[in-house]
């Protein structure tokens, strides 16, 4: 494990593998620097690429320096970079696509490439409601220090049915999801703003290569996102991954990435 102070003093963790262009994964909720099929993603990319995988603050090895904003998590990621030596590709999936997005246009000429996997906007007039509604209660929630019904209401988000929901809060891997809990936040009213839509201005000011990616098995509302994205964005493509949804396998995942940041 290695570790940087970004700017406002906060301690990152993270780790390296690999040689050759420097590419930063940035994540989404719930998810740390090795969780899930992160190790085999990291092993494919760092054949041909520098891999950089980081713990988000509040998360893991990570510090969390208070009050939060999504400029702070925009300054981690420029520490990363400065890591990496001034400049580096950024792939993030899910609302880590949303943060990387955002990095991509504060950090204008650090950031070479961008890639993104279904960042989850949605700008359907119910979703945004919907979202709105989430966001509320996800504040109260974790206000009162009730961490598993924030992680609840997360799972519940994402089309999780109640039943699953109460099998999985008797599994010993909850813990970890309540310990992570707090971060929601960030995603859910911080990255991806307090109703959930695309935030086209900001969108129509990367200037970065982009790659935006979607599942060909994902939710509808995915790609009608990806390809207002591609439209906004000033040079960017869309590719959509067939058999895949919003939990994509690494091996249909690194072959895709590579030829782009390798290009």
């Amino acid at each position: 494990m290695n570790q940087v102070r970004s700017k406002d003093g906060t301690t990152i963790a993270f780790d390296v593998q690999g040689a050759g262009p420097d590419v930063i994964l940035v994540d989404g909720a719930l998810t740390g620097r090795s969780s899930g099929s992160k190790r085999e993603l990291v092993r494919l990319l760092a054949q041909r690429l520098t891999v950089y995988t980081y713990d988000r603050r509040g998360r893991g090895d990570s510090g969390d320096t208070q009050p939060y904003a999504v400029e702070r998590e925009i300054e981690d990621i420029a520490a990363l970079i400065g890591e990496a030596g001034g400049s580096a590709f950024l792939y993030g999936h899910s609302s880590g696509g949303c943060l990387a997005l955002d990095a991509a246009v504060s950090l204008d000429g650090m950031v070479k490439k961008l890639a993104m996997y279904e960042a989850p906007y949605n700008d359907d007039s119910q979703a945004r409601s919907d979202f709105r509604e989430y966001v509320k209660n996800l504040t109260a929630a974790l206000g009162s220090g009730r961490r598993g019904d924030a992680a609840a209401l997360f799972m519940g988000l994402v089309g999780m049915p109640a039943a699953g929901i109460d099998g999985m809060r008797r599994e010993p891997f909850w813990a970890g999801l309540e310990a992570l809990a707090p971060t929601l936040a960030y995603d859910h009213g911080g990255v991806m703003g307090e109703d959930g839509s695309i935030p086209t201005n900001r969108v129509a000011r990367v200037h970065a290569p982009t790659l935006v990616m979607v599942g060909g098995n994902g939710a509808r509302f995915m790609l009608e996102t990806a390809k207002t994205l591609t439209r906004t964005i000033p040079d960017a493509r869309l590719q959509t991954l067939e058999g895949q949804d919003h939990n994509v396998q690494p091996q249909a995942l690194a072959p895709v990435l590579l030829e782009f940041l390798s290009a």
